[in-house]
């Protein structure tokens, strides 16, 4: 298979370790169009890459072009390939807020697989959503559902509504975690545990707890109260956080990013 990246940032350098590691293909078989010079040479050296400032020149001949770019770099990306993707050539992209109509109207080209992927794709840990256009044929969507596998676990949907979902659920979640984390071990400093310490048992307890939920395929909830005794800590605990509206913020947090998802696609 013959993949050409179109960025060369983090997450395609994610996906990228990741088709390697799984050979679903060469390193002479990948092209990568990045802008800076210093980038291309350092994905060059560690990959075996072959890359190109020009992208039109690492689209040529790729089986999936890879739009790994920022959202405010499109314009000028559909400048360049516009019009220069052949009938059996697809473009994924991972932009988030880039609708399938806008990638195709502004590619000239039908077959577009979104994908809405997150940053623990680096450790091969991520969390993938995607669809395609029905012109996308089932050699490409099984080679998408392979690379996406490479880095984590991916879900394929037919309905494109999901993708600004998952935006706002999955793909910021990691900050929303990181930020709970953060919030953990700053708790633990404050009753007087040494850094170090509060920064172990916290993300211990989240890695933990998450594999719990995960391997008993019991509902949080449950689990919750599997952890609270009456008149307990615990329980002293979770008031406080109930008291504070902390579930309801979450819901909110994550309603205002889907909504923010929703207007950055309507440009």
């Amino acid at each position: 298979m013959k993949l050409a990246f179109i960025g060369g940032g983090v997450m395609a350098e994610a996906i990228l370790g990741g088709v390697l590691a799984a050979k679903i293909a060469e390193p002479g078989a990948i092209h990568m169009g990045e802008p800076r010079p210093e980038r291309r040479q350092a994905l060059t050296k560690q990959y075996g890459v072959h890359a190109f400032s020009d992208n039109l020149m690492a689209a040529h001949d790729a089986d999936l072009v890879i739009l790994a770019i920022k959202p405010q770099d499109l314009p000028s990306v559909f400048r360049q390939l516009k019009g220069h993707l052949s009938p059996q050539q697809a473009a994924l992209s991972i932009i988030a807020g880039a609708k399938m109509s806008t990638l195709s109207q502004g590619l000239g080209h039908p077959a577009i697989i979104r994908v809405m992927p997150n940053t623990p794709a680096q450790i091969r840990c991520g969390m993938s959503l995607w669809t395609c256009s029905k012109e996308v044929g089932r050699p490409l969507r099984d080679a998408t559902k392979a690379i996406l596998g490479t880095v984590g676990v991916e879900i394929h949907v037919e309905d494109e509504k999901y993708l600004d979902m998952a935006t706002a659920l999955s793909a910021s979640g990691p900050a929303y975690v990181f930020l709970f984390i953060e919030a953990l071990i700053d708790a633990g400093v404050f009753v007087g545990l040494p850094r170090d310490m509060a920064r172990t048992l916290a993300l211990q307890t989240v890695l933990g707890s998450t594999r719990l939920v995960m391997e008993t395929g019991k509902h949080p909830g449950e689990l919750k109260d599997m952890v609270v005794s009456p008149g307990g800590t615990t329980a002293e605990a979770l008031q406080i956080l109930e008291h504070r509206a902390v579930p309801g913020a979450v819901v909110e947090a994550v309603n205002a990013a889907y909504q923010k998802s929703i207007k950055l696609g309507q440009g």
